[in-house]
C-alpha cells in the first residue's frame, strides 16, 4: 500500500486520480464530477493498494467521506470505500499542457495506468476527462 497526494473519484466502481499542487483544481475537479453523478473515493490523500491482482484506490480511514470545497470548508458527503484504478490526470497550468499529446501511462505500485493532463480548472474539464476515459476504453485514439 501506498499514500499518495490525490483526490480520487468513481463511476461505476472505476476510479480517476486527480494528481497536482495545492490550489490546481483537484477538490473542484472532483465536486464537478460527483454533481454529476461520479462517487468520491478520497480528497487529498488517496491509498493505493492491490486487491486481488487489481490495483485499487481508498481513502484514508480519517478522512474517509469527506471533500474540502474551498470557500466552504471541510464537508462530509461520503462516498465508496474502494474503486479500481483507471486512470490518472495531472492537473497542470494551462501552459504546460500538450495541445496533442500521444499515449502516456503512469505507474502506481508498479502496474501501468493511462495518463492524461488537464487544466482542473476549466469548464470542460469534467467532460474531458469522460471523453478520455471513454476513448481509452474504446481504444479510439488515433496515433499517427
Amino acid at each position: 500500500m501506498e499514500r499518495i497526494h490525490a483526490t480520487t473519484v468513481a463511476l461505476a466502481g472505476n476510479a480517476v486520480l486527480l494528481r497536482g499542487p495545492s490550489g490546481c483544481g483537484k477538490s473542484d475537479l472532483a465536486l464537478r464530477l460527483i454533481d454529476e453523478g461520479w462517487d468520491l473515493v478520497s480528497d487529498d490523500y488517496t491509498e493505493i493498494l492491490i486487491d486481488d491482482d487489481v490495483l485499487c484506490a481508498r481513502a484514508p480511514k480519517n478522512i474517509q467521506g469527506l471533500i474540502e470545497v474551498r470557500g466552504i470548508g471541510i464537508v462530509r458527503i461520503g462516498g465508496i470505500a474502494q474503486a479500481r484504478v483507471k486512470a490518472v490526470f495531472d492537473l497542470l497550468p494551462l501552459s504546460e499542457i500538450e495541445r496533442l499529446p500521444g499515449p502516456a501511462s503512469a505507474f502506481l505500485l508498479g502496474h501501468p495506468v493511462a495518463r492524461f493532463c488537464l487544466h482542473g480548472l476549466d469548464a470542460s474539464a469534467p467532460a474531458k476527462v469522460r471523453l478520455a476515459l471513454k476513448a481509452h476504453a474504446e481504444n479510439l485514439f488515433h496515433h499517427g
